[in-house]
């Protein structure tokens, strides 16, 4: 068996716009400068509390970020509710996940910064309720790049590390896999650049979802 792991904002989804608004529109509220969007798509992938400490330039979650984080919590479905910041799927997805999805040695997860709702909300959104055999989310586990996330969908599914692929698109996707042992493969259509996920260990990039497909079938036959 092999065990195909997911991140989801970026990889799966579309959702900087989102993101970048409701963090706006939380730094708004606290007075502070909004981020810049290139500031905000640095962040995604990590758990919420963090990525806010990110962008104050503190090391740590301290008080003021934990009110943000609790803000952003707050407005983050309202914001979603505008059709202008649907999330919506990478061109190709669909089609790539039902290949995947198809096929009998292949387990599907998902390990995503996302809240446990919020993916939730992703899957039930685009078809993918029965499609995740496993997954974690920050409400269950480190953020990334901690191996957590990786180690205990493998333990769940019964699957080793080195059966398993993580795809993403976030430095902290690729060093999370690299850490729990996993193979890494990155996206180009997501918010870190190529070389960026080549020096984090990304094993191979797919340029468009199709490529994972291929990538798998020459790699993991």
């Amino acid at each position: 068996m092999k065990l195909v792991l997911f991140d989801c904002d970026g990889t799966l989804v579309d959702s900087a716009g989102l993101i970048h608004e409701v963090m706006s529109r939380t730094f708004d509220a606290f007075e502070l400068r909004r981020p810049e969007a290139g500031a905000t798509k640095s962040i995604i992938g990590l758990t919420l509390d963090i990525a806010i400490a990110r962008l104050l330039g503190q090391l740590h979650v301290d008080d003021r970020a934990t009110a943000m984080t609790t803000h952003y919590k707050a407005i983050f479905s309202s914001v979603r509710s505008e059709r202008i910041f649907q999330e919506a799927l990478f061109p190709g997805i669909a089609e790539m996940m039902q290949v995947l999805a198809a096929r009998d040695e292949v387990l599907i997860g998902a390990v995503t910064g996302k809240s446990r709702q919020g993916l939730r909300h992703i899957a039930a959104t685009h078809g993918f309720d029965k499609l995740f055999f496993v997954s974690r989310t920050a409400d269950d586990c480190p953020s990334k790049p901690h191996p957590a996330m990786v180690m205990e969908c493998c333990v769940e599914a019964g699957v080793d590390p080195k059966d398993t692929i993580v795809i993403g698109d976030a430095i902290y996707d690729m060093q999370m896999a690299k850490a729990a042992g996993a193979g890494a493969l990155g996206v180009a259509w997501g918010y870190a650049s190529v070389p960026d996920l080549v020096e984090a260990g990304a094993d191979h990039i797919a340029r468009v979802p199709a490529d994972i497909i291929e990538w798998m079938e020459a790699n993991h036959a």
